[in-house]
């Protein structure tokens, strides 16, 4: 089994998820890499997130390009992931990539995303996710600006922008 199907199938007692903390490190630290991950059911994911969100982090499905809600925000600020809330990229590291979806040259910290082999089409490709609840966000690319030459290419439903 591999760890997105672990996490999907492993339950947390209500208690258990009542003392978790939403947000694993203070505003501004982000380079605090301790988290504790999160295990949620299929039931706590579906209270959680809306079906659109739903598909997307816990089903990988992607959004059409052009339809989503981030893409063209340019506010200063940050986005966390929708399932747990973790801030992971920055406002800084957006960039018009001309794809269709929110397009980042590098997380906040390498520590806050996961990257797995996707063999979904044709090619394979790198898929991204929350490196503590393992929410599917999207796929990273290395078509993207300098100085990394990555684009984290994001469905804006995984997504919540937080102004600063």
């Amino acid at each position: 089994m591999n760890r997105r199907n672990f996490i999907r199938n492993t339950l947390l007692t209500s208690a258990a998820l009542a003392a978790t903390p939403l947000f694993a490190h203070a505003e501004g630290n982000s380079s605090l890499k301790d988290f504790d991950k999160w295990q949620l059911s299929n039931k706590q994911w579906r209270q959680r997130l809306n079906s659109t969100q739903y598909n997307i982090m816990r089903n990988a499905d992607t959004e059409r390009p052009y339809s989503n809600a981030m893409e063209k925000n340019k506010q200063v600020g940050t986005y966390h992931c929708a399932g747990c809330d973790l801030a992971a990229y920055s406002s800084e590291h957006k960039f018009e990539s001309g794809t269709g979806w929110p397009s980042f040259w590098q997380p906040i910290d390498k520590a806050f995303v996961e990257t797995e082999r996707d063999f979904k089409l044709i090619w394979p490709r790198t898929e991204v996710h929350c490196a503590r609840c393992g929410g599917h966000q999207g796929h990273v690319f290395n078509d993207g600006p300098e100085p990394t030459g990555l684009r984290y290419c994001l469905n804006s439903a995984s997504i919540i922008f937080k102004a600063a």
